[in-house]
């Protein structure tokens, strides 16, 4: 199942060890990989030289432990022929009388290929080129090895027969520290997994620097980047090693461990390749020069029989998770839509602006926006003018919360009741005024549009847009009512991070009256307000009882445009994520009903108003989300 959606499990080991103990070392390394097959394990990676130990120095001349070497290599082997599990072990291999720091995936007692190292250090506290040579020196494409034909080379890369985006390259230590590493090549070349092998010692300082390479190599490779280093087992009489292991995706460590431990300890995580070959291909520039003989391909099967995925993923993927983050998070976030909106106004020589004012969430954040570029321009705050418009379905509390919000910011303050307006314009129409179709609810928001528009126009001023990212997904706006503005400062938020933003605002306000409307906004049910309020004048029009929970909507939105994650894949995942909250039910209706008006409701993004774009995902027709207005659902909806 997981095979499907993309997942392909992997480990990064540091198990105990003795130098130059190969006994010792290949039992340590049989027992992980048992344990690992257990643990549905798909490829593992052991440490640089791991069944010899790294620092054997002049003992790698000894023709006892290069024998006992190859005798750890066979017990290997040979204990692993029912395994299904890829098991990558380091160690040093002669050919044509030169020594070779090697890498060797073995899968089911085969040896799937040899790749050498390729860039030998030779400098500071590093003598390898004393005892090992170049592999890019190697002029055989094969090894007889074990009573096998073994490919061996560089140039290797190791392609799954049923999925191609399931191919993984290997490199060694110092490969990494160049600066034209292997991993890149091979990368162009379909690797979206690479495995190092390293041995790398610790200084001070080193640490931060080498996860910087680690996270710069799967970033600007688009790739997944498993390293696993040699422990502290190894010989300190003039380094120490740490045993650091790290699994890493497009420049995210998704797993590492803690260092310094001399027990056998590994880190396991599930890498989505389907995800990085979609991001992949929305980044035209990730292309090869490279030809297409420049590599070898071998054939492996990976066989996954899991029905659910080690990954963890946020309810919530557009809110960092770590509230360390969040201030900064927050002030680049509001830097961004403030400078957009200051960008503008200064662009037209116009110094108002006008905001409709609900008491609701969006429009909270919109008035919060247009604070900031008033400051940022050093205009006055009494030019922005900010309009309350009761009608048919406005409570107290939100009218109130309005209010306060405009008296307490000094800005200019406006009311304007529009339920006269609409009855006439019910009459108009010839629309009984008991009616509550949508006719009823969007003359109220195209009537408060136009209200906005022409003060606008009679104060020389800009209508701010207050609709946010995730109401676009839906097409959850008035066409040409709500849906229109002159400049929108939300239109990249989704609703889940407008909460956060309004929240981190009212936590930081200083002004107690202020703290305190906002959390009260906070506190009051999302709700378009257009149809009349029950019997207790609290809302009785709540959105998310109509649209369903935007917690869900964002994450499909984001699993669906970010990744290109099939409807399938979306499903398994919120399965996984809201397993506590919503049953498997609710999760496909909803599911069904956002990708229905994700496609049905297209002809509205497609002539949005300016915004700013503030995360990875934009629907504006100008940027990022080109899509024609009537494409068909159908395929999308079998699942």
């Amino acid at each position: 199942m997981n095979k499907k959606f993309g997942f392909v499990r992997v480990a990064a080991s540091v198990p105990e060890m003795k130098v130059a103990n190969t006994t010792f070392n290949t039992e340590e390394i049989l027992k992980e990989i048992k344990n690992l097959e257990k643990e549905k394990v798909d490829i593992a990676l052991f440490p640089e030289l791991s069944i010899t130990g790294y620092t054997c120095a002049d003992l790698f001349s000894q023709n006892l432990l290069l024998e006992k070497a190859l005798e750890g290599l066979q017990k290997i082997k040979e204990e692993t022929k029912n395994y299904q599990i890829i098991s990558i072990i380091g160690m040093p291999l002669i050919l044509d009388n030169q020594l070779y720091n090697c890498a060797i995936p073995i899968q089911k007692g085969k040896i799937l290929g040899i790749v050498p190292k390729t860039h030998i250090p030779n400098y500071n506290e590093f003598y390898e080129k004393r005892w090992f040579s170049d592999g890019k020196n190697i002029v055989n494409k094969e090894i007889e090895i074990l009573n096998e034909t073994v490919p061996i080379g560089t140039d290797l890369l190791f392609e799954d027969r049923e999925q191609k985006e399931i191919t993984f390259g290997i490199e060694i230590c110092e490969d990494l520290w160049n600066p034209i590493s292997p991993s890149t090549k091979a990368c162009q070349k379909n690797a979206t997994i690479i495995f190092n092998l390293s041995a790398s010692n610790e200084i001070i300082g080193k640490q931060e620097y080498r996860k910087n390479l680690i996270k710069n190599a799967s970033a600007k490779n688009i790739c997944a980047y498993i390293y696993t280093s040699a422990g502290p087992n190894e010989s300190s009489t003039d380094l120490v090693f740490s045993g650091y292991a790290a699994i890493t995706e497009n420049g995210t460590i998704l797993k590492e461990n803690e260092r310094f431990n001399f027990q056998t300890n590994h880190i396991i995580e599930d890498i989505d390749v389907q995800k990085l070959q979609y991001t992949r291909l929305k980044a035209t520039n990730f292309k090869s020069d490279i030809k297409e003989n420049d590599f070898r391909y071998i054939k492996i099967d990976i066989k996954n029989n899991k029905n659910h995925s080690l990954r963890k993923y946020s309810k919530t993927p557009f809110v960092p998770s770590s509230k360390e983050k969040r201030n900064s998070r927050c002030e680049e976030i509001l830097k961004i839509q403030a400078i957009g909106l200051a960008k503008r106004l200064k662009h037209t020589g116009i110094e108002k602006c006008v905001i409709g004012i609900s008491g609701g969430l969006d429009s909270t954040l919109a008035f919060l926006v247009t604070i900031e570029s008033f400051k940022i321009l050093n205009l006055p705050l009494k030019n922005i003018i900010g309009i309350t418009m009761p009608g048919f379905g406005t409570t107290k509390k939100t009218l109130e919360n309005s209010q306060k919000l405009l008296d307490n910011y000094g800005v200019t303050k406006k009311e304007i009741n529009i339920i006269d307006s609409s009855l006439v314009h019910f009459k108009d129409i010839e629309l009984d005024k008991k009616d509550r179709s949508v006719t009823y609810e969007n003359t109220q928001a195209r009537e408060r549009t136009q209200i906005l528009m022409d003060i606008a126009n009679k104060e020389n001023a800009l209508v701010i847009g207050t609709g946010d990212l995730s109401e676009l997904a839906l097409g959850w706006c008035t066409y040409n009512g709500d849906h229109m503005s002159m400049y929108s400062v939300n239109s990249s938020v989704p609703k889940t991070l407008v909460k956060y933003l309004v929240e981190y605002f009212a936590d930081t306000q200083k002004n107690k009256i202020c703290k305190q409307t906002l959390k009260s906004i906070l506190d009051t049910p999302i709700s378009p307000e257009l149809l009349p309020p029950d019997k207790s004048g609290n809302i009785n029009q709540k959105t998310e009882n109509i649209v369903g929970p935007y917690i869900l909507h964002d994450f499909f939105l984001y699993h669906f445009l970010r990744y290109g994650a099939t409807p399938e894949k979306i499903k398994f995942l919120a399965l996984q994520t809201f397993k506590q909250d919503f049953d498997e039910e609710t999760i496909t209706h909803w599911l069904k009903f956002f990708l229905k008006r994700f496609f049905n409701q297209q002809f509205k993004r497609s002539c949005l108003p300016d915004g700013p774009k503030v995360g990875t995902i934009s629907l504006s027709p100008r940027g990022d989300l080109r899509m024609p207005s009537d494409a068909d659902v159908s395929i999308w909806l079998n699942f």
